[in-house]
């Protein structure tokens, strides 16, 4: 069996602050070591469920936040980007029995998170796919159900699980954090990674076929820019169009095509 793992960094326990995010952040090394530890649980739950073999991409920031030292020899590990319109689940494709999202954190537009953001927290103030405001579990949970894989765990703040939990009609949650305003309060990390460990196992035990949901097609995505200059510059992309002064559209004919086109007028 084989298991795809998206990793982030604001959806742990431990993280509060931005900047503790960023190499060089005050808490940054322990951020690290949470998310390596958070990942860890997650991969020896799907092990201990008969994966043979784990991909974990490092989907914050650089890509190069989880210590490979620590991983288990089960595990491959990719790190930095290749800038792909698969974006933070870079190297699925259909070799995959199924897809674990840890760490991950509720949609820019939320109150949810202190550090709730979509894929830009310097960029984007909000996107919406159908009208509705989109986290990046969202958009990447569907990104692996285009390639027939299904999204079977999620870990990461209480707002985005609950929000999250009727996507997938086998997704398990494991909310380790909520946030209030500028307040996060989190799990143990002892018993944050006890619970990720049982909550894998018990995600793929299940019937992986009847997790599976058919991603939307003809999707219309807005991308609502802190700057307006990000905006006009980004309307020429082709088949796009400027809604207001921050806020260009697009019309997706499926996801991929989606995912194409966030991933050219944001990174």
């Amino acid at each position: 069996m084989k298991v795809f793992i998206s990793a982030d960094i604001e959806g742990l326990t431990s993280t509060a602050r931005r900047e503790d995010c960023l190499v060089g952040g005050y808490d940054y090394e322990r951020n690290r070591k949470e998310m390596t530890r958070e990942v860890v649980a997650a991969c020896e739950g799907a092990h201990a469920a008969g994966a043979d073999l784990i991909v974990v991409k490092d989907a914050h920031g650089p890509a190069i936040s989880i210590l490979p030292e620590e991983l288990p020899e089960y595990v491959q590990l990719a790190r930095g980007w290749a800038v792909e319109p698969t974006l933070m689940v870079e190297g699925i494709d259909e070799t995959f029995d199924a897809a674990f999202f840890v760490g991950y954190h509720n949609a820019a537009g939320t109150g949810s998170n202190v550090l709730g953001h979509t894929i830009s927290s310097s960029k984007v103030q909000s996107i919406t796919i159908n009208g509705k405001l989109a986290s990046e579990f969202y958009i990447y949970s569907n990104m692996c159900a285009y390639f027939g894989v299904p999204s079977v765990l999620l870990t990461g703040d209480q707002g985005l699980c609950e929000d999250s939990k009727d996507l997938h009609p086998g997704l398990v949650t494991v909310p380790v954090c909520q946030g209030v305003g500028g307040r996060v309060q989190g799990l143990s990390p002892k018993l944050a990674c006890k619970l990720i460990r049982e909550a894998a196992e018990k995600a793929l035990k299940q019937d992986l076929k009847k997790a599976l949901v058919t991603p939307p097609t003809d999707v219309r995505v807005e991308v609502c820019y802190k700057e307006h200059g990000n905006a006009y510059a980004n309307s020429f992309y082709p088949g796009a169009e400027l809604v207001n002064p921050n806020t260009i559209a697009f019309q997706a004919t499926d996801w991929y095509e989606l995912g194409r086109f966030l991933t050219f007028v944001i990174m």
